[in-house]
């Protein structure tokens, strides 16, 4: 029946092609497709025919990766009594170890400036008189001490036998008064007897004091040399080497009590450095802190320990910079000339992007606020006067979703947003822009995305 239509049509006369034979041809198609049962074609061919408007497009991996595509999660945040304060990162006062020269000596250098550094590692060897001088000394109050022994045990020979020697004169002065009182005996022979015992017991009394000085001797010699093994050990517990690295009687070598990066070498290889001088300084990059300011005027609205978090400078353009949880403190005094104050925020944990000196953005969660659902301002654009927002469908990954944005307040940062999303689902960050410009209008239209970046807004 189609092809006898078409038969129809190009057997008109020409005189059909005025209204009132145009009319005249249309009724008898409409005849005619009555009677076989079959619909007349949609005006205007079937290329015209598109599908129902939608607000979904497809970005599949491909797309995702040529257009930059980022996301970010719609996240519950205190976004109405969140107060945000610029500051720098910067050490903490214990952050840094300087290392100086514990005695006079040559420095030789082990490591350079920013090697990385573990606990133990050797940084200097400490080479001069002073080590070496120390090690002598030690020696030789050793050596005094230990011949101590001999002569106190010579002394203590010669004192008992000083004393057995008086214990004879003794019995022998004792023999002769007894003879005297019997009637017998001689008086010189008693008073000889008397002299000699008085000078053995004065001999005995010298060498007795001669045994207490030398006792003295020996516990003063113990005493210095305990000192200068502790003065020695001292030195070898601040060289933090343990028992991995030996020292010897020319130098000293010293090792980093903790891991960090050499900041500074403050002597050259070579150089004589006095005593207690500087040799170099490691830090711990780690340890930080937030240091911003405020104005005197919020001080109603702060106190210590209020929670907060430090994000990055570039966080909105990069989301691999996490933020991290901080409690701020404020600073003992004010500035009174700019009128403003100090608020140091001290990080609960350590940020891998963090290094003193980074610039980045305080957030100070202030009392009285509540949570609401907010997403990154970047993720909102204007389609003329439209906010507008792209959400990634919870159910296809490969698809976005246009949503007229119900927006409410901002932080500068992140904006709540009131309805159309739940806590966990993901909003588009980067290349939003392309697809605003792909679906703009004013009735979205479906389409995809080439794997090349290009759009098409018609399903193959």
């Amino acid at each position: 029946m189609k092809t006898d239509l078409q038969i129809l049509v190009r057997t008109f006369p020409r005189s059909f092609a005025s209204r009132p034979g145009l009319l005249a041809a249309s009724g008898l198609l409409a005849v005619l497709c009555a009677c076989t049962g079959e619909a007349p074609p949609p005006e205007g061919g079937e290329e015209e025919a598109a599908a129902a408007p939608t607000n979904r497009i497809d970005i599949p991996s491909t797309v995702r990766r040529n257009l930059g595509i980022e996301f970010a999660s719609v996240e519950p945040r205190i976004v109405e009594r969140t107060m945000r304060v610029p500051g720098r990162f910067e050490l903490l006062p214990t952050a840094r170890r300087e290392y100086r020269a514990p005695l006079d000596g040559r420095i030789e250098l082990l490591v350079d400036q920013f090697e990385v550094v573990e606990a133990g590692t050797p940084l200097y060897r400490l080479e001069g008189s002073g080590w070496r001088d120390l090690g002598e000394r030690i020696a030789a109050t050793r050596a005094r001490l230990e011949s101590m022994g001999p002569v106190r045990q010579a002394h203590g020979v010669h004192e008992r036998s000083l004393a057995d020697k008086v214990e004879l004169w003794r019995e022998r002065l004792a023999q002769l008064d007894r003879l005297r009182e019997a009637g017998g005996g001689s008086g010189a022979a008693t008073t000889e007897a008397r002299a000699t015992l008085n000078a053995t017991q004065a001999e005995l009394a010298e060498v007795m004091e001669k045994d207490a000085e030398l006792q003295a001797t020996e516990r003063v010699l113990a005493a210095e040399l305990r000192a200068l093994e502790a003065e020695r050990a001292f030195l070898r517990r601040a060289a933090a080497c343990g028992e991995g690295v030996a020292d010897d009687a020319s130098g000293l070598v010293v090792c980093a009590s903790a891991a960090g990066v050499v900041e500074a070498l403050a002597a050259t290889p070579g150089s004589h450095v006095e005593e207690g001088g500087p040799v170099l300084s490691v830090v711990q990059p780690d340890r930080l802190r937030l240091r911003g300011r405020v104005l005197q005027g919020d001080l109603d609205r702060l106190r210590d320990g209020l929670p907060a978090r430090i994000v990055a400078a570039t966080a909105d353009e990069d989301a691999t910079f996490a933020p991290v949880e901080a409690t701020i403190a404020l600073d003992l005094a004010a500035d009174p000339d700019r009128r403003t104050i100090d608020v140091i925020a001290t990080p609960t944990s350590a940020a891998a992007w963090a290094k003193a000196g980074l610039a980045a953005s305080l957030e100070i969660v202030l009392d009285g606020g509540r949570e609401e659902l907010a997403i990154p301002e970047r993720a909102v654009l204007r389609d003329g006067v439209v906010p507008v927002v792209f959400r990634r469908d919870p159910r296809d990954p490969d698809r976005a979703i246009r949503l007229e944005a119900d927006l409410g307040r901002s932080d500068g940062r992140f904006i709540e947003i009131l309805s159309g999303v739940a806590a966990g689902d993901e909003v588009v960050v980067a290349g939003n822009y392309q697809l605003m410009l792909a679906m703009s209008g004013s009735m979205p239209k479906g389409g995809h995305f080439h794997a090349d970046g290009t759009f098409h807004a018609e399903d193959h």
